[in-house]
């Protein structure tokens, strides 16, 4: 039974690419995992699926991000249709500060790292800031994808004055350390996928080279030309997403008690958006840019326009319930955790954490299962915890940046207009690209320790 609770993200995947359809290849994935869950009958294999998806809504995290999502459209349509975002790129751009593509990418990516504290909040200040300026030098959607996803998770998870941050220290707490602290801070240096992403964003954005599907995207957006509001001021862009900014960190630090890393980030996030949605709709009001049935009507313009993105959140997180208890990443674990020579132990811990992350889209959830096995692991055969913990936080990231199934990268496709899947296909070389260095580092890590 074990091995085949790797069937529905195997599956999940093989549908995705083959049929490039999203929503089959999640709801085909459910049904699989259900139908195993219910030993190996359909129908109630269904009715669990119908049943799984309700359970979203039972998670106050999970519904406030689904209605943010939402609300994020009718952000970006006031943001758009009034021309604010067309006069903030001509501002941007005749500033100089966004005058040139490199300059442009940078500064997206400059965004992306220093809003570390939630990754929603950096996904999402970093896409809409990026979308127009994308569009002025004609770079492809996927390629903005690319960069804010791949700057927001592992900058997260290097930096970790933030939520990651303290959930690793409460994992790596149990098991005895004197300074459990060090233990965490210690993991960054050795944190090395985490470290060659972020490089790799960097040098995409200095040298501007690109390669895989990523060109090839690039090279179709070269040859379009869209025409946008004509531009009007640049404030309906940029203070209402200084106002959502800085209102989540504000929330957050509220309700932690001023502790931003212990703060309610989803909750945050949502009340934040609802501010800067009121904040959006009072300038473009009162400066008789729309009537109020106007303001309504574009707001559920840009709400409808989401509905797509937000019914394969959706489905990925009922997806990913399922394959918790159906015990998929524990089994993916388990093989790692056998007899392996102690040299291997912090490469094997990161492929393991790669691929759990991948197949179940979380990598919260995948640290949740490999930390407890990592941490005593790593005692037994000698290995420095740090470098143990950086090998599963660094794996997690993997998946969290570009499964198809993972809330970070369904944003990240949101934040920047990209077509789900493309992004995930345009991403995942760079992906694999510094996973496999990542392995060889890990693996000479091993030796110099053991």
């Amino acid at each position: 039974m074990d091995i085949l609770t790797i069937i529905p993200p195997v599956a999940a995947i093989i549908v995705a690419v083959v049929w490039r359809n999203v929503y089959a290849a999640l709801l085909t994935a459910l049904f699989l995992s259900e139908t195993l869950i219910a030993a190996f009958n359909p129908g109630m294999g269904l009715l669990g699926v119908a049943d799984r998806n309700m359970e979203v809504f039972a998670s106050s995290y999970n519904a406030h991000i689904l209605v943010f999502c939402l609300l994020i459209g009718a952000l970006i349509a006031y943001m758009r249709d009034s021309g604010g975002v067309s006069a903030m790129a001509h501002m941007l751009i005749r500033s100089g500060i966004a005058g040139s593509r490199r300059k442009a990418e940078l500064a997206v990516a400059a965004t992306g790292t220093v809003v570390f504290i939630e990754t929603n909040v950096s996904l999402l200040s970093s896409g809409v800031l990026g979308r127009p300026l994308y569009d002025a030098h004609k770079l492809s959607r996927e390629r903005l994808a690319y960069i804010i996803d791949s700057t927001s998770a592992p900058v997260s998870v290097i930096i970790l004055l933030n939520g990651w941050g303290a959930y690793a220290l409460s994992l790596v707490a149990d098991y005895g350390f004197d300074r459990p602290l060090d233990v965490v801070l210690g993991s960054i240096p050795w944190n090395f996928y985490a470290i060659l992403t972020l490089i790799g964003v960097y040098f995409t954005a200095i040298s501007g080279k690109v390669f895989g599907p990523m060109k090839t995207a690039d090279q179709k957006v070269n040859a379009i030309t869209e025409a946008g509001p004509e531009p009007t001021k640049a404030l309906y862009m940029w203070l209402p997403l200084v106002i959502m900014v800085g209102a989540a960190l504000g929330f957050m630090a509220w309700t932690g008690n001023g502790d931003i890393t212990d703060g309610d980030g989803a909750g945050s996030i949502l009340w934040a958006i609802c501010l800067a949605i009121m904040v959006a709709a009072g300038l473009l009001f009162f400066n008789k840019v729309y009537s109020g049935s106007e303001l309504q009507e574009k707001a559920f313009k840009g709400v409808g326009e989401m509905v797509p993105m937000v019914a394969v959140l959706w489905f990925s997180i009922a997806l990913g319930g399922s394959l918790r208890e159906l015990g998929t990443g524990a089994y993916i674990a388990s093989i790692a955790a056998e007899s392996i020579p102690p040299f291997t132990v912090p490469v094997v811990m990161f492929i393991a954490a790669a691929l759990t992350s991948f197949m179940t889209g979380t990598s919260w959830g995948t640290y949740g299962i490999l930390v407890p096995i990592a941490m005593p692991l790593a005692a037994a055969l000698g290995i420095p915890p740090s470098l143990a913990l950086a090998a599963v936080l660094g794996g997690g990231v993997f998946g969290d940046h570009c499964s198809p199934i993972s809330d970070t990268s369904l944003i990240a496709s949101v934040a920047s207009g990209s077509e789900h899947l493309s992004h995930v296909r345009t991403q995942l070389p760079y992906a694999l690209t510094t996973a496999g260095i990542a392995c060889v580092l890990y693996l000479v890590a091993g030796l110099a320790v053991v």
